[in-house]
């Protein structure tokens, strides 16, 4: 059996109504976009595509799999990752790992940047775990309401990138 083939393009406006199913419930989405209103539509995507930075979209065997954007990027500085989302029949099989890859090769190519920032939500244990086994140190805890008004902890990290 041959391994799945994973690629990456930008996203584009025909792409939003898939990403839009990447996220299963009001959690999920909390993780992926904090100040979105459940349920996740195009309106709100689109918005966010427009505001942010260097959307992309992975596709594993043709079909959309993973998304991710920068929410901000200071040039010769750092890029932060924003708005990760796999699908679900997806998970398990790498895209996060590639997609987080095509970030960072994003960040040092087209914006110069020597570090990526990821904030990840205490609640996220993939995540967290995915993260630092990337490479992401942790930098610091900030407080944060939950959607139903529950303390959470969101978790600041970073990562060191190689020169381009």
């Amino acid at each position: 059996m041959q391994p799945p083939r994973l690629q990456h393009r930008p996203v584009q406006p025909d792409d939003l109504a898939e990403v839009i199913g990447f996220v299963r419930d009001r959690d999920e989405l909390f993780y992926a976009y904090p100040r979105a209103r459940w349920p996740l539509d195009i309106e709100q995507l689109a918005a966010t595509v427009a505001e942010r930075r260097a959307s992309t979209l992975v596709l594993l065997d043709g079909r959309a799999a993973g998304f991710a954007n920068f929410y901000q990027c200071e040039p010769g500085q750092f890029c932060a990752l924003g708005n990760m989302m796999v699908a679900p029949w997806a998970r398990g099989h790498g895209v996060a790992r590639y997609l987080i890859g095509v970030m960072e090769q994003t960040a040092r190519q087209a914006h110069g940047a020597t570090r990526m920032k990821i904030s990840c939500f205490n609640g996220n244990a993939a995540g967290l775990l995915l993260y630092t086994d990337l490479g992401y140190r942790p930098l610091g805890i900030v407080e944060r309401q939950d959607p139903r008004g529950q303390r959470v902890a969101l978790v600041q990290l970073e990562k060191a990138l190689e020169p381009a």
